[in-house]
C-alpha cells in the first residue's frame, strides 16, 4: 500500500469543529476534533477515488499568517 503525506488543520467555530486539508482543499467537520479529523479522513478517500495521489498539491511548510481586513 502506498502512502502520501497530507497536511491538515482543524479550528474550531461556533460549536463545531473544522478540519481543511491542505493538499487538497478538502473539507469536513465534527463535534470535536477526533470527528472532524475522521470525517475528513473519509472526504479524502472518497476525493482520490477520484484523483490520483500524484496529482495532489504538494505543502512544504505552512505558517498560519493574520491579517487585519477592513470594510464598510
Amino acid at each position: 500500500m502506498n502512502k502520501v503525506n497530507l497536511k491538515n488543520i482543524v479550528w474550531k467555530e461556533g460549536e463545531c469543529y473544522v478540519s481543511l486539508n491542505l493538499n487538497t482543499g478538502v473539507s469536513s467537520f465534527g463535534d470535536n476534533r477526533k470527528e472532524a479529523l475522521e470525517a475528513l479522513h473519509e472526504a479524502l478517500e472518497l476525493y482520490f477515488e477520484d484523483v490520483p495521489p500524484s496529482k495532489i498539491q504538494k505543502v512544504e511548510r505552512a505558517d498560519i499568517v493574520p491579517s487585519v481586513f477592513e470594510y464598510a
